[in-house]
């Protein structure tokens, strides 16, 4: 893999990437994680990222598009709507688009990560608004696996417009409390996918549930 030099040039076009990337993660708030990756320094290529969605930091390393797009700049510029997943298994739609200076060398990427497990919350939402009470069924909870209790915390969330990783600790706090008052709480290790989905240590969900 060829070594990528850092021109006046690069920095210009990356500067004015970073702009774009601040505008698209301000007006994509909160639902879209908004990530530059400088690709002339891979083993930590993000260089700003907006809406953490995936836990990561600047100074992180560059992902596999990333380096392909090193090796190989005939690698398609434009990548669309694939799936991805987060690595708490969320579901997540990703965007990523090369970066090329006037050379035809990649050595940036804007990447987006919609997490698509939030609009499928908001279309539930829909769903249920939309029922008159006679359609309204009961809801069973599954014991056996943790789906509906992210989609419950997923919704509360949205009620909030926000994510469940932003919940602020009073928002948490009710969120624990509208789980317990629901039934949630005693699903199998709930407060292990509770601080899964929340991005918080146990520690910390037991604390909110106090």
């Amino acid at each position: 893999m060829a070594k990528r030099k850092h021109t006046s040039e690069q920095q210009a076009i990356l500067e004015q990437v970073r702009q774009i990337a601040a505008g698209l993660g301000e007006t994509l708030a909160p639902f879209t994680e908004v990530v530059v990756h400088d690709l002339r320094t891979p083993k930590n290529a993000i260089l700003a990222i907006h809406n953490n969605l995936s836990g990561r930091s600047v100074g992180d390393p560059a992902t596999e598009l990333g380096l392909a797009r090193l090796g190989d700049d005939d690698y398609p510029q434009v990548l669309a709507n694939y799936a991805n997943r987060f690595a708490d298994g969320r579901q997540a739609k990703s965007t990523s688009i090369g970066i090329k200076d006037s050379e035809g060398h990649y050595f940036a990427a804007l990447c987006l990560n919609v997490d698509v497990t939030l609009f499928r919350s908001i279309a539930t939402l829909l769903e249920q608004f939309s029922m008159s009470k006679d359609d309204v069924i009961k809801e069973t909870l599954d014991p056996s696996n943790a789906k509906s209790l992210r989609e419950r915390i997923d919704k509360f969330a949205i009620s909030l417009a926000t994510t469940p990783q932003a919940l602020r600790t009073d928002q948490r706090r009710a969120l624990m409390q509208a789980l317990k008052e629901e039934g949630f709480l005693e699903l199998r290790r709930s407060m292990e996918t509770v601080a899964q989905h929340l991005g918080v240590s146990r520690a910390t969900v037991y604390n909110d549930a106090r």
